[in-house]
């Protein structure tokens, strides 16, 4: 079961994007797809979440969103530039209104003084062209506390953005 805090979050978004008709996609490393997985715990979740790429690898993370490998090299996985390049990819593949990505180091290794256990970058971007970089320094908390309050931050990334959105006309599939 998930904490309340968590529970209450993903009702949240849920709420503000059904009122608006808002539809989102994650992509998401370090998490592998919690964020996503998460928001489905609430009942209604289809309504809203269109899909999560999970993006764990470097080559998903290229092949999947358009990752630049220059972007890979030259900043790696865990940056800013990565996470803002994986919220644009998604933009560029899903028709959705917001969409969000976190990539980072979850531990208990893959650390190192440059790019500390609990290093995760969130970007956050919205059709309509805001984007929204985040740096968080959550420390070697435990790769399980490092990852929930990873879902809490993309969560409330969502909401900020929705909260600015204009509500839209409901999608026509097909």
């Amino acid at each position: 079961m998930l904490d309340d805090d968590i529970v209450e979050a993903a009702k949240n978004l849920l709420d503000i994007c059904k009122r608006k008709n808002l539809l989102v996609a994650t992509a998401e490393s370090c998490t592998a797809g919690l964020v996503a997985g998460t928001l489905t715990e609430v009942p209604g979740t289809s309504s809203i979440l269109d899909r999560g790429y999970v993006t764990y690898s470097n080559e998903a993370k290229h092949e999947m969103l358009g990752v630049s490998g220059e972007i890979l090299k030259q900043h790696g996985a865990v940056s800013p530039q990565t996470a803002e390049a994986m919220v644009r990819g998604v933009l560029g593949r899903a028709r959705v209104h917001l969409a969000v990505s976190v990539t980072g180091i979850a531990g208990p290794d893959g650390g190192s003084a440059e790019k500390p256990v609990g290093l995760v970058y969130f970007a956050a971007a919205s059709r309509s062209g805001k984007i929204v970089d985040v740096e968080k320094r959550f420390g070697n908390v435990g790769r399980g506390q490092v990852r929930k309050m990873s879902v809490l931050q993309a969560f409330k990334m969502l909401h900020d953005l929705a909260e600015g959105e204009e509500a839209k006309p409901p999608r026509q599939d097909g």
